[in-house]
């Protein structure tokens, strides 16, 4: 399952070539490709516990594990990450609110279980009635308000240092497109190294936490509780799950040339087991993340 041949000689791409879920790059180049993925999921799989509450150590453990559950669970052939949902963000806080953490949590357990029976429907049953429920003007449109949702959290953060930020994307822009080959790939990468630079040099970067912290520590772990009168607010989220991960896989199947409608149902078990699982430690539930996938758009790796 986890195997993988080597794209060519490893080190070059042809302006044209895709590297397959079953090719990889040199190991170096590999390690290089999957730190920019860690970048660009990290701001957002760390915001959603800030926004709830949640502890954001626990919520990146359970998001590394949930993805290594789901590469299992797709046998590898869905190259995807498991980040935070924002689409939890409203039913949690309500139920944060209303009773406790673990009572949200409990929410999303059940959610996560039911995500997965889902899965496993379609799995038995097939896609189309998908197609049928949620057409693509449907989907993408959902998909599209996730998107509108999160942009006024994006402009609130990049105005607490608007120089900091326009130069770190004026950085991503001009190593995309004055570098060829890998360092092209790696232009987020790169750019953030810039960005963070940037913020060392204005005195943006406290240093004392890190100097002040352990070295290894378990992450802080709670347990959920279940109130049925909370349930309802969590089962909308299933149909935004839903859409998320079609709309995932089906980007993916068009970047690789492959219909990959087959495995919807292993995403959504894998994606549903993920959110039970961390919900069983504290942890945020997860969801594909559109921006891994926006990464290999634009690395084509």
């Amino acid at each position: 399952m986890f195997r993988w041949s080597l794209h060519g000689d490893g080190r070059t791409i042809a302006p044209d070539a895709i590297v397959l879920p079953e090719e990889r790059l040199a190991w170096p180049l590999t390690i290089g490709i999957g730190a920019q993925h860690v970048i660009a999921m990290f701001g957002a799989t760390f915001l959603v516990p800030l926004l709830t509450g949640f502890p954001p150590s626990t919520t990146l453990l359970f998001s590394g594990i949930g993805t290594l559950l789901f590469l299992i669970i797709t046998h590898n052939k869905v190259p995807s990450y498991l980040g935070s949902s924002f689409a939890f963000i409203a039913p949690i806080t309500a139920s944060t609110q209303a009773d406790s953490m673990g009572a949200a949590l409990g929410g999303v357990m059940v959610t996560g279980i039911l995500l997965a029976l889902l899965g496993l429907l379609v799995q038995k049953i097939g896609t189309r009635w998908i197609g049928a429920l949620m057409p693509p003007v449907v989907m993408g449109s959902i998909v599209a308000l996730i998107g509108f949702n999160l942009a006024p959290t994006a402009y609130l953060n990049f105005k607490e240092s608007a120089v900091t930020a326009t130069i770190t994307l004026f950085a991503v822009v001009l190593c995309t497109a004055l570098f060829k080959g890998l360092l092209g790939r790696v232009s987020v990468l790169l750019g953030v190294l810039v960005g963070y630079a940037v913020a060392v040099l204005r005195g943006e970067v406290d240093f004392s936490p890190v100097a002040d912290a352990a070295w290894l520590g378990l992450p802080e772990f709670h347990h959920p509780e279940f109130n049925l009168g909370l349930l309802p607010m969590f089962l909308p989220v299933v149909v935004v799950l839903l859409a998320e991960n079609v709309g995932h896989v089906t980007s993916v199947g068009l970047m690789t040339h492959r219909n990959l409608d087959h495995m919807v149902g292993r995403t959504l078990s894998s994606d549903g087991l993920a959110t039970a699982l961390s919900a069983g430690f504290g942890g945020s539930p997860t969801t594909t993340y559109g921006e891994n996938i926006g990464v290999m758009s634009a690395t084509r790796v």
